[in-house]
């Protein structure tokens, strides 16, 4: 019987390449739908690069209080008019790149959603983005999982690991502060460490730049190379 392994994180925008590589180390990838909203991490936002420097693209938001969950949060009024700038800034960016004509309708198949719930139409961009790449994982709600709900951190956790029955449980290397291994051992799970390295690639800019959205790889690298980084460039420990 081949071991179950599973990730969870929370619904990034185009986010960078070590989630899609997470997201390929697994069988089933858990994506937070309802836990509470931030407005300083990579929900609603992420990186391109343009003109050498790091620029942001971000989702506008209608204006509501700071402790709903990311389901219950939604575009602004205004998106309609402000996807188009957006749209208009990235074709500017990227427009002379060697796989834009390729890569472009994607994007613009992402925005055009016809969907105002922030976690629905994130969750769409990360399931285009996904058979874009030809990553075979499942995508699951956190809240389709029958859990206590209420349960925080590490216990969450767990807990979503033993319900989906897995042996391992995948967490980016910045959770080692958070986790311990002995604690999910107790509960016969094995926590492991995704190590993201940044290999370098052919961009616009003299000097390489990481950590971007996966939208700038995406523009430089054609699908076969894509596939080799998202099976390397990284360690599990």
């Amino acid at each position: 019987m081949v071991s179950k392994k599973i990730a969870i994180m929370q619904p990034y925008f185009l986010p960078y390449l070590g989630y899609f590589q997470l997201m390929n180390a697994v069988d089933e990838f858990v994506i937070y739908d309802n836990i509470q909203f931030s407005k300083r991490g990579w929900i609603h936002r992420n990186r391109i690069l343009q003109n050498g420097q790091p620029a942001y693209v971000s989702l506008p938001l209608k204006k509501d209080s700071d402790f709903l969950d990311i389901n219950q949060r939604f575009l602004s009024d205004s998106f309609k008019k402000d996807k188009e700038k957006l749209l208009s800034k990235i074709k500017g960016t990227y427009k002379k790149a060697p796989q834009f004509e390729k890569v472009f309708p994607i994007i613009v198949q992402i925005f055009n959603l016809n969907e105002t719930n922030l976690f629905k139409y994130i969750y769409n961009s990360l399931e285009v983005l996904k058979d874009f790449l030809n990553i075979e994982t499942k995508l699951i709600r956190s809240s389709e999982i029958d859990i206590d709900h209420n349960l925080k951190s590490q216990e969450k956790v767990i807990a979503i690991s033993k319900a989906l029955e897995a042996e391992y449980y995948i967490n980016p290397e910045g959770g080692k502060d958070l986790y311990a291994k002995n604690d999910f051992k107790t509960k016969q799970v094995d926590l492991q460490f995704h190590v993201f390295f940044p290999e370098p690639y052919q961009q616009f800019s003299k000097d390489f730049v990481g950590y971007l959205s996966i939208i700038d790889l995406l523009m430089f690298c054609d699908l076969e190379e894509i596939k080799y980084k998202l099976n390397h460039n990284f360690k599990i420990d």
